[in-house]
């Protein structure tokens, strides 16, 4: 920092940001790796936790179902984000918004609906004559279900990690190739399958940690026939009794963060193989694809309508169907279930919760980003870099490792004022932001390093105060970025499960946590209705976004 006075505004605030990261961000990790490493009282040690056969057959299974959800993610984020980024291809935009659909949607609904399309009693395929005979199973409650589920969540991300880098490729490579006589076979696999495995890798490993993150899709798939992950492993850890629990769940935790810091390690150590300098100077690549551009949007229309259209067709037939297995037909068909919603009020409240939780994770995450960008782009802060550079470690673990960091730090009184946040709402509002909390960083961070620190110095020497300069320079510069993150933030947030599911107690149920329970309780009709009902919200949150576009900063919404 440049000021040198002890009691400068300059050091006041980085000592009051200091304090929030080392609360938010710091403390529960640290008191998470403590309780793991240190067991007291009885409880398992470190090795005999992670070697237990039920940790082991867990441990398995996380790794088998992240490495097919990951194939299955990048089979289809590469496929689109080479025909989005290289062709010409029409409807484009339209296309983009439908695959980054499954990243607002949240995993229950996912594994909801694709659990009302498959399997005997289908309320849509008996609909359709087309149910499997009575007493089958349904096959998607399996590990290959699980997976396939997990694939289809996370292939916007390695779309989103591809498709910028793709639409940059400089054509004079592939039109040295062409003239060397290279086909257009010898050209996708020397030049651009190489150019692209950066992009490919990098959203393979977000994908990876965010299949071995995932709760809601193996939580409805896998538990009815005994497929645990590591995240349901916790869930179930967390929901028995006993006085070593806290320190098994924090051990279960400290494997899964293992797993996820291995995957992005490699993921690291191939990106620098594959990194390769490209001379930028020609106009990026084009594809003209003539006669095979019908075929080829048939083919991604079809792919997207019966990977999205389908299912959500399939989770409707159940919301309005008066018993569940039976087919719908005018004498079935009712909106009861939509009713028992409006006149629920734990319902309510519920989506009450999700929302405010929703919008205070984005309105404080924006408040906490903007001084701490400040103080990094601008005055050079190395404390504050170093501590905003560890608020990604929440965000790039397994959500199940937040909401036990956030329990083991919240679940004693808080010191002075003597009462604990623990089973309260505020304790979801907590792990919501040392979740998110990078996501408002970030960009904003990335925003004022690329802009003229003149500005402030000319205001500083002008005499203009630290709260002036913040709210006449600072301000305006980063208030569109940090629009483009409340978006993101909010979205992300009330979609969320994995850190809702083991923090919410009764009166403080979320949106995600309702979903799951009506399901898991038996109460599919209703679980259907409010799950078309969210994603009849979303749909409406993202028309009014998208219809508020030209007003929003560029690139505040994923799919422009």
């Amino acid at each position: 920092m440049k000021s040198s006075g002890t009691l400068s505004p300059e050091r006041l605030l980085g000592l009051g940001t200091t304090a929030v990261l080392l609360g938010i961000v710091v403390a529960p990790l640290a008191r998470l790796a403590q309780q793991a490493l240190t067991p007291s009282g009885g409880a398992p040690t470190l090795w005999h936790t992670l070697s237990a056969p039920v940790t082991l057959n867990a441990t398995l299974n996380s790794l088998v179902v992240s490495a097919g959800g990951t194939a299955v993610a990048v089979i289809l984020g590469t496929f689109y984000a080479l025909l989005l980024g290289l062709t010409d291809i029409r409807a484009r935009r339209a296309l983009v918004f439908l695959l980054l659909l499954p990243l607002m949607i949240p995993p229950q609904i996912t594994a909801l609906s694709w659990s009302q399309l498959m399997g005997p009693s289908s309320v849509l395929l008996k609909t359709l004559g087309l149910a499997p005979p009575p007493g089958s199973p349904n096959p998607i409650y399996s590990a290959w279900g699980i997976a396939l589920l997990l694939g289809l969540q996370q292939t916007p991300l390695v779309f989103l990690a591809l498709r910028a880098g793709v639409a940059t490729l400089p054509r004079d490579l592939f039109e040295a190739a062409r003239c060397a006589g290279a086909d257009s076979g010898r050209r996708f696999v020397d030049i651009l399958l190489p150019l692209s495995m950066p992009g490919i890798l990098a959203g393979a490993a977000l994908s990876f940690v965010s299949c071995l993150d995932n709760f809601g899709i193996p939580a409805l798939l896998g538990a009815p026939i005994g497929y645990n992950v590591l995240s349901t492993l916790i869930y179930q850890r967390l929901s028995s009794f006993g006085t070593s629990v806290l320190t098994q769940v924090a051990q279960l935790s400290l494997l899964a963060a293992g797993l996820a810091l291995v995957g992005l390690g490699a993921q690291g150590l191939l990106q620098r193989r594959w990194r390769r300098r490209l001379n930028a100077s020609s106009p990026p690549l084009r594809i003209v694809l003539g006669q095979r551009r019908l075929p080829l949007e048939a083919l991604a229309w079809g792919l997207l309508g019966s990977l999205l259209g389908v299912p959500t067709l399939a989770l409707l037939a159940a919301s309005m169907v008066s018993a569940y297995g039976l087919p719908l037909d005018a004498h079935t068909i009712t909106l009861t279930h939509y009713g028992t919603l409006l006149a629920d009020a734990m319902i309510r409240a519920a989506v009450g919760h999700s929302v405010l939780l929703a919008s205070l994770a984005a309105l404080i995450a924006g408040l906490i980003a903007l001084p701490i960008a400040y103080l990094t782009a601008w005055e050079k802060s190395h404390l504050t870099r170093i501590l905003a550079g560890l608020s990604d470690l929440p965000f790039a673990l397994p959500g199940a490792i937040v909401a036990v960091a956030a329990i083991l730090l919240l679940l004693k009184p808080l010191p002075l004022l003597g009462f604990s946040l623990y089973g309260t709402l505020w304790i979801i509002l907590y792990a919501y932001l040392l979740r998110f909390l990078t996501l408002a960083i970030k960009p904003v961070v990335s925003g004022l390093a690329q802009a003229d620190p003149a500005l402030n110095e000319a205001a500083r020497a002008c005499g203009a105060g630290l709260g002036m300069r913040l709210r006449t320079i600072v301000w305006p510069l980063a208030s569109p970025l940090l629009l483009g993150s409340a978006i993101m933030i909010f979205l992300m947030a009330i979609n969320e499960l994995t850190v809702s599911a083991l923090l919410w107690s009764s009166g403080s149920e979320t949106l995600g946590v309702m979903i799951y329970n009506l399901e898991d309780g038996g109460s599919t009709g209703a679980a259907a209705a409010l799950s078309i009902a969210t994603l009849a919200g979303i749909l409406l949150l993202l028309a009014a976004l998208q219809a508020l576009a030209r007003r929003l900063p560029v690139g505040s919404l994923p799919w422009s």
